[in-house]
């Protein structure tokens, strides 16, 4: 591969942005082309449904053959709650390939006796996310019912672009939660991404169940992403 190239790919993928190598099969050639790079016509389609997908191939352009090498960063799911549907929803992520992060300030709950072998963070979100900020491969999930906690990475979670924020509440706690965000400076077509109530619609009751939904969103809204149709699927 042509060293400036791997250079370009390497920083993209230390800064968790996606990128596309494509080859030429005819003549060797390769470029690289970024998520953020705007790509017309079939090579375009081709590359945004790679980006989707994640999955590299061979596909025809034209007259020519080209192959596609798609490099996704790890997508993640940081919850914000170290409460029930979190200790259900942790081990379940892991098993679908989403490394989990929890973020509490509650220590008497963010323990690691409650979630065994769980990156956790009993600090306040804006400290952990100063540090560690949200991508767009990053889903949240705001569980603790407390404004004083969710709030804030929720803001953070739109202005980042997470492939996925989702909140626990009523309509009419999220239209207060609405409220606030507005007062922070999200916008409403930021906030109208927000999935609240959380999780798909399975008539979830336990907290396991919710986190059987919250994490059946989570998968639907990485694979769907990209697509104009908000939630439809991949």
């Amino acid at each position: 591969m042509d060293r400036q190239v791997l250079q370009t790919l390497n920083a993209e993928r230390r800064a968790r942005r996606a990128a596309v190598v494509v080859t030429d099969m005819s003549d060797g050639s390769v470029r690289l082309i970024r998520q953020r790079d705007a790509t017309e016509g079939e090579l375009g389609e081709a590359v945004t449904k790679a980006l989707r997908t994640g999955r590299s191939g061979l596909v025809e352009i034209g007259a020519r053959s080209l192959f596609l090498n798609v490099h996704l960063p790890n997508p993640r799911l940081v919850v914000i709650g170290a409460v029930h549907i979190s200790q259900a929803l942790a081990p379940m992520a892991k098993i679908a390939g989403y490394p989990v992060e929890i973020i509490d300030p509650r220590s008497a709950f963010a323990t690691p006796e409650r979630f065994p072998e769980i990156v956790l963070h009993a600090e306040w979100p804006e400290d952990i996310l100063a540090r560690q900020p949200l991508d767009a491969y990053t889903a949240l999930a705001a569980v603790t019912h407390d404004p004083k906690v969710d709030d804030m990475p929720l803001k953070a979670a739109l202005d980042a672009g997470c492939f996925y924020v989702g909140a626990l509440g009523s309509r009419k706690t999220h239209a207060k939660r609405v409220e606030r965000l507005l007062a922070m400076g999200a916008t409403a077509e930021q906030i109208e991404s927000i999935h609240s109530p959380i999780g798909i619609d399975i008539a979830a009751a336990s907290p396991a169940e919710i986190a059987v939904a919250v994490l059946a969103e989570v998968v639907r809204a990485f694979r769907s992403r990209g697509l104009e149709a908000k939630g439809a699927a991949a």
